[in-house]
C-alpha cells in the first residue's frame, strides 16, 4: 500500500473515532485541519487529515491550520513551517499559538518553550528572521536557550535570538537572509535517484559499454585495415 493510501485511509478512521481511543495519552498522531492551502510533508493536503509525529506541515501566508489532540489545541499561523513530534512541536518558521494540559513544548532553533506544569496553559511562539517571541496567554512557561532557563511568568511576553550562541556573529545574518529567502515556498519532493549526477554518470557509461561490446562482437569490426 502506497504512503498516500495508507493516510486516506489513516485519516478515514481518525475521523470516524474522533476523540476515540486513537488518540490516548500515549499517542503519536493528531487531527490536522487546514484553512486554505497547506502542504504536508510536501504534499498539498486536503481540508482534514492525520498527521503523525515526524510531519512538516506549511502553511501560505493566506492560509491556516488546526492540530487538535487529546488535550491539547494548536493553531498553525499563515507563512508557518512547523514539524509534529507529538508531545513537542518545532517551529521553523512563523508561528504557532498552544493551548495544552498535556504540557505540549515548542521548540524554535535553540530556544525552547514549555508549561510549566501539566494545568491547562496557553501560549504563543512565533520565529521570524531569527527572532523568536514568546507570550503566556495563560499559565507558567519556562524558556530554555543556550543561556540557561528563566521563568516567564503568566501575562508576560519576552524575544531570544533563536540561536544564541552565534548572537553577533558574522554568519547569523546570512542564516537569517537564507531562511529569509526560502520563505513562501512549499517543500518539494525529493527527486528520484536517477536524478542524480552519479546515475546519470552510471548510465551513460553502461550505454557506452554496451557500444563498444556491440562493435567489438561485430563479424567485420570497424578498424582501419577494414573500413568496411
Amino acid at each position: 500500500m502506497g504512503i498516500a493510501a495508507f493516510r486516506k485511509m489513516a485519516s478515514c478512521v481518525l475521523l470516524l473515532g474522533f476523540p476515540a481511543s486513537l488518540f490516548a495519552a500515549d499517542s503519536n498522531a493528531a487531527m490536522l485541519y487546514t484553512h486554505g492551502a497547506a502542504w504536508l510533508n510536501g504534499s498539498h493536503v486536503p481540508s482534514s487529515s492525520a498527521i503523525f509525529v515526524g510531519d512538516l506541515l506549511q502553511t501560505r501566508s493566506d492560509s491556516g491550520a488546526n492540530i487538535n489532540a487529546l488535550g491539547s489545541s494548536i493553531v498553525v499561523l499563515g507563512d508557518s513551517l512547523v514539524q509534529f513530534e507529538g508531545s513537542a512541536l518545532k517551529v521553523e518558521h512563523g508561528g504557532v499559538e498552544v493551548a495544552t494540559s498535556k504540557g505540549v513544548a515548542t521548540q524554535a532553533g535553540e530556544v525552547r518553550v514549555a508549561p510549566v506544569s501539566n494545568a491547562w496553559t496557553e501560549f504563543n511562539v512565533t520565529d521570524v528572521d531569527g527572532t523568536v517571541r514568546i507570550a503566556a496567554r495563560k499559565g507558567d512557561l519556562t524558556v530554555t536557550d543556550g543561556k540557561g532557563t528563566v521563568l516567564l511568568a503568566q501575562g508576560q511576553q519576552t524575544t531570544r535570538d533563536e540561536q544564541s550562541d552565534q548572537a553577533g556573529s558574522p554568519d547569523k545574518a546570512d542564516k537569517k537572509n537564507n531562511k529569509k529567502r526560502g520563505e513562501g515556498a512549499a517543500p518539494a519532493a525529493n527527486g528520484g535517484a536517477l536524478n542524480s549526477t552519479i546515475a546519470i554518470g552510471v548510465g551513460a557509461a553502461a550505454i557506452g559499454g554496451v557500444a563498444i561490446w556491440v562493435l567489438t562482437r561485430s563479424e567485420n569490426p570497424v578498424s582501419p585495415s577494414n573500413p568496411n
